[in-house]
């Protein structure tokens, strides 16, 4: 199983999480992150574990980056991609909306939904040759009745990851390329504890791991297009 993971960088977030897991469990593992020290960092961990992975860094917000990367991965590993996990992203808020920064709103909307756009349109060939899965990291954010006060940025962001992943689920019905979603609430990151204490409700990084690994399986071969919240 070939497995392309984007957001895999730093130490002690979800991506170096979910990554291990599919190692673990037999997977070949190529990490994706925009600083080459961190991907190759991560990946030299899971190696030097015995475990198949390689590392690429790439500016997922460019679309002739994001191209190139493609070209090479499947110039490295061949055609078929099994698996494609969208985790790159981020989270700031943005604050009251009529005195919020439009910088933040650009910035949120490109770290979060253009990466996850250029990423599945350069890639879905290879999932499609394969008749692999794709996961998107959304939001519990993006699902009704969600409080968004102060992070309208960030939450029509990842509404629109919502959005995109059904639209891709819809397309490739026929193709038996299955596309869904996971909507995490807080997950349980160096970066979230140290911004809200270690006592903090947080979704466990292997739990979502677990699922992530789950919906690129067999056994979720029935299950596309779906939102799934995790808390």
């Amino acid at each position: 199983m070939l497995v392309l993971l984007t957001g895999v960088g730093q130490r002690g977030q979800v991506g170096e999480s979910v990554a291990r897991g599919f190692a673990a469990s037999g997977a070949s593992v190529i990490l994706v992150d925009r600083s080459p020290e961190n991907v190759r960092a991560r990946a030299d961990e899971l190696i030097a574990d015995g475990y198949r992975a390689a590392g690429y860094a790439c500016d997922l917000a460019s679309q002739s980056d994001v191209e190139r990367l493609a070209s090479q991965v499947r110039s490295d590993h061949g055609a078929n991609l099994d698996a494609l996990v969208l985790m790159a992203g981020g989270f700031a808020m943005s604050g009251p909306l009529d005195t919020s920064s439009v910088d933040e709103w650009e910035r949120q909307h490109t770290i979060n939904l253009r990466t996850a756009y250029l990423t599945v349109r350069s890639m879905l060939p290879m999932v499609r040759s394969a008749k692999g899965a794709v996961v998107f990291f959304a939001s519990a954010v993006a699902l009704p009745g969600a409080k968004t006060a102060g992070m309208a940025a960030y939450a029509t962001a990842k509404a629109g990851v919502v959005a995109l992943m059904q639209s891709v689920a819809q397309q490739e019905r026929d193709t038996g390329v299955r596309v869904n979603a996971i909507a995490p609430t807080t997950i349980r990151t160096t970066s979230n504890v140290q911004a809200m204490g270690e006592h903090a409700r947080y979704v466990e990084r292997e739990a979502v791991a677990g699922v992530v690994q789950f919906l690129c399986s067999p056994g979720a071969a029935s299950i596309s297009g779906q939102l799934i919240r995790l808390e």
